[in-house]
C-alpha cells in the first residue's frame, strides 16, 4: 500500500471498536451488541462503529443467543443473530474497548490480556449504567425468569445509550 492508500484505509476504518463480553456469549453480551448496534444504526453512525460480542467460556460456540433473550429483545425491536464465540487474544488488538458484564468476566479478561495496554481496554459495563444504582454489574438472566431478561435489557439500553453518547462526544472533540 502506498501512503495515500494507508490514509484512505485509516479514514474508512471504524473509529469506535467495542467488544461486549459475558460468560457464554448467549445472553448479556449479544444483547448489548444488539442494543448498541440499534442505537448506532438509528443515529446513522454505522460506518464509525465496529461492534461485536464474545464469551470467556466456549460452552456455546456457534450457537445463536438464548431463545428467551431473543424473544425479549425482539419485543423491543432488537434482532439478535450473532453466533456465540469465545474471546481470543487477537480481540485485544482488534478492539479499543472490551466491556465485561460482571466482575467474574472482568477477572477472566484481565488474565487473558497479553499486555498492560491491552488490559487498559477492559472497562466494565457498569461504568455506563446510571439507571439503577443497585446494580454494579449486569446480572446473568440465564437461570432467571422473564423479569431477569427484561432487567438485563433495561440496564443495557441505559448503559449502551450512555456509552454511545460518551464515545460520540469524544469523537466530536477531536
Amino acid at each position: 500500500m502506498d501512503k495515500q492508500e494507508l490514509r484512505d484505509a485509516a479514514h474508512d476504518a471504524p473509529r469506535h471498536k467495542v467488544l461486549f463480553v459475558c460468560l457464554g456469549n448467549i445472553c448479556r453480551s449479544p444483547a448489548a451488541h444488539g442494543v448498541l448496534q440499534a442505537i448506532v444504526d438509528a443515529e446513522g453512525d454505522s460506518a464509525d462503529w465496529l461492534i461485536d460480542s464474545a464469551g470467556t467460556g466456549d460452552y456455546h460456540t456457534g450457537d445463536l443467543p438464548d431463545q428467551r433473550m431473543r424473544i425479549h429483545a425482539r419485543r423491543r425491536g432488537y434482532d439478535l443473530t450473532h453466533r456465540a464465540r469465545q474471546v481470543r487474544e487477537a480481540d485485544f488488538d482488534d478492539f479499543d474497548l472490551i466491556v465485561p458484564m460482571d466482575a467474574s468476566n472482568e477477572r477472566n479478561l484481565r488474565r487473558l490480556a497479553p499486555t498492560p495496554e491491552a488490559e487498559a481496554k477492559i472497562v466494565p459495563m457498569a461504568r455506563w449504567i446510571g439507571l439503577a444504582s443497585r446494580y454494579d454489574h449486569v446480572p446473568d438472566p440465564y437461570y432467571e425468569g422473564a423479569q431477569g431478561f427484561e432487567l438485563v435489557l433495561d440496564l443495557l439500553e441505559d448503559g449502551c445509550r450512555r456509552l454511545y453518547d460518551e464515545l460520540s462526544a469524544e469523537k466530536q472533540r477531536l
